[in-house]
């Protein structure tokens, strides 16, 4: 496949993707509100896809997994789909960002909107840029620590047993349907910034890249420039969205990588740059690498089904008894 069209396909994916999302996201609202009207709503299934949106509970089970040998039944499809994230991330890099993320999406959509207002998008100083970077990883040592360290195994199965983990997804869907005032404030200032900036929540606040980047440097595809094809035109390093200096590298090893072939799809030179697997052997077709991304992410929905680790066991009984009805 010719690299200008992997960006059509990308950007397919990722709004097919987020399309979808909103179509679980109304199926679990309206689940919700079936249980709260006392059965009188018409019934809607509960989509399990929609604990994507736990990853807390997801390293919860993780650890409690390990510990005890067992995948709990109340939310078991979070940790299916994360470590169905992290398979990605691992084989193709951190490309569940670019090709996945419903809010990596949106964020993209809103610095090409602030590129077309203002005509360009602000670079930081790289001290200043480097430091907020440094805030994830902070936040993420944060969740790492308080899960696999301060918490023990009874503490963990409390927790996942917990009415409290029980209705984390309704929780978070009340969060987002009643805003206070400084949860919309914030919100708003972080659209607002992402006008100028790119995707400054991913870059410099989101928890999930951060660990989903270090994750992919153990990946064996990575962007390679051939330095003898190459103009030294900076196209490449101007396009990316997270200001690797691609032009200057022989082959891109860094966690801010998101794999969204921006570079590469840019790049005016023939030959000068392409995904390809360790050791330069191997170059890695678009086409296959989108295929990579979609099988490993869905596939993982497929093998937890089989397993039987994706619908919670959680009645519609308990559900009615956890809102207090």
């Amino acid at each position: 496949m010719n690299n200008r069209y992997i960006q059509p396909l990308r950007l397919t994916f990722a709004w097919g993707f987020l399309l979808f999302q909103l179509y679980l996201g109304i199926g679990f609202y309206r689940f919700v509100h079936y249980i709260r009207s006392g059965d009188t709503a018409p019934f809607v299934p509960r989509a399990d896809g929609i604990e994507g949106f736990l990853p807390i509970s997801a390293l919860l089970s993780l650890k409690g997994w390990y510990m005890s040998g067992v995948i709990n039944q109340v939310h078991p499809a979070a940790l299916v789909i994360f470590l169905s994230v992290i398979a990605v991330s691992l084989l193709v890099k951190r490309s569940f960002c670019s090709w996945i993320c419903p809010v990596g999406t949106l964020s993209e959509l809103l610095w090409k909107c602030g590129f077309r207002l203002f005509r360009r998008n602000v670079h930081l100083p790289r001290l200043l840029d480097n430091a907020l970077r440094g805030m994830k990883y902070l936040i993420l040592a944060f969740f790492l620590y308080s899960i696999f360290w301060a918490m023990d195994a009874a503490q963990i199965a409390a927790f996942i047993g917990s009415d409290y983990n029980k209705v984390a997804d309704m929780r978070l869907l009340d969060f987002f349907c009643h805003l206070s005032a400084l949860s919309f404030a914030v919100i708003l200032l972080i659209v607002i910034l992402s006008l100028p900036l790119r995707s400054p929540f991913c870059r410099f606040l989101c928890p999930y890249g951060a660990l989903l980047g270090l994750i992919a440097l153990f990946s064996p595809i990575k962007v390679t420039r051939e330095k003898k094809a190459c103009k030294g035109c900076g196209a490449c390093s101007e396009v990316c969205p997270s200001y690797i200096p691609v032009m200057e590298k022989e082959r891109i090893i860094s966690e801010e990588c998101v794999g969204c072939w921006r570079c590469i799809s840019q790049c005016r030179a023939l030959g000068a740059l392409d995904m390809k697997l360790a050791w330069r052997k191997a170059k890695v077709d678009g086409l296959l690498f989108a295929l990579l991304v979609a099988g490993l992410f869905f596939g993982g929905t497929v093998i937890g089904k089989a397993t039987g680790h994706w619908h919670t066991a959680i009645t519609l009984e308990e559900y009615a008894r956890l809102l207090g009805l």
